[in-house]
C-alpha cells in the first residue's frame, strides 16, 4: 500500500520545472475517455502527465478517441521499452484485473489518479494501493483502506473505517458505510448502499440501487431492498 496525502495532489513553485510523465490509458471505451478527462483536470491543477493515447484490443472504429490516438493492442503496450505510466479504464472489476494481470513489462507503472478536488489530507489516514483512481465528488472520511485497482466513480462516499480490497469498483453514487468491507473484486452499480459493519465476500456484484443490510457470499449478484442474491456474478 501507498500513504497518499493531499499535498502530493497540489500545485507547487517547481510543478513548472518538473518533467512531463508519459502516460497511456488501457481501455478505449467511455470510461476511458472519463479517465482522460480526469487527467487533464489533474494537469490543470499542476500535474505533469504526458497523454500519448490509448490502448484497447477491441480497436475503435476510428483513429482517435476523443483527441487522443489509438496506439495499439494490450500486447503492444506489454512491449514497451521505455517508463510508460498507465491508467487502466475498465469498469467490470473481473476485466480490470484481467487487464492487469496481463500487464506484465518491468517498464509500466500505475499511478494512483485523484481527482483534484477530493480531500486526502493526512489526518484522515486514507491508505491506497497502485492503480486506483477516484472521480470528481468522492467524499473519504478517515481510516480507510483501499487495495490495488479500486475504482471510484463519480460521487461515491466511503465512511470511516472501511476495507475496500483489490478490483473493487463502485459505480457513480455508491455508498459504503462505516466498518463496511468489500472483498476482492466486488462490483457496487449505481447508487447501491452498503450499510455499516457489513461485509461482501470476493467478486460479488450490487445491483443499481441495492441496499445491502447483510453479509452477502462470494461471487453472487445481489439486488433489491434489501439486497437478495438471485444467481451467480457475471463481472
Amino acid at each position: 500500500m501507498t500513504q497518499l496525502f493531499f499535498s502530493e495532489y497540489e500545485a507547487s513553485p517547481d510543478d513548472d520545472l518538473a518533467p512531463l510523465r508519459p502516460l497511456v490509458i488501457a481501455g478505449a471505451g467511455g470510461l476511458g475517455r472519463e479517465v482522460a478527462l480526469l487527467i487533464s483536470q489533474l494537469n490543470a491543477a499542476g500535474a505533469r502527465w504526458d497523454v500519448r493515447g490509448f490502448y484497447d484490443d477491441r480497436v475503435p472504429a476510428v483513429p482517435t478517441v476523443g483527441s487522443l490516438p489509438y496506439l495499439g493492442t494490450l500486447a503492444d503496450l506489454n512491449a514497451v521499452a521505455s517508463p510508460l505510466a498507465v491508467a487502466v479504464a475498465v469498469g467490470s472489476s473481473a476485466g480490470r484485473a484481467a487487464v492487469v494481470s496481463r500487464l506484465t513489462s518491468p517498464h509500466l507503472s500505475f499511478p494512483t489518479l485523484v481527482h483534484p478536488t477530493v480531500d486526502l489530507r493526512p489526518e484522515q489516514r486514507v491508505t491506497l494501493g497502485a492503480g486506483c483512481i477516484i472521480q470528481r465528488g468522492c467524499i473519504l472520511t478517515c481510516d480507510i483502506t483501499l487495495g490495488r485497482f479500486v475504482l471510484l466513480n463519480l460521487g461515491c462516499t466511503l465512511g470511516h473505517d472501511s476495507v475496500l480490497e483489490d478490483f473493487c469498483s463502485l459505480m457513480p453514487h455508491a455508498n459504503v458505510g462505516g466498518g463496511a468491507s468489500l472483498a476482492t473484486g466486488v462490483y457496487l452499480g449505481t447508487n447501491a448502499t452498503v450499510i455499516h459493519q457489513v461485509t461482501i465476500a470476493a467478486g460479488t456484484t450490487v445491483g443499481a440501487g441495492a441496499v445491502v443490510v447483510r453479509d452477502l457470499p462470494a461471487h453472487c449478484t445481489a439486488v433489491g431492498v434489501p439486497a437478495k442474491p438471485t444467481g451467480k456474478s457475471e463481472l
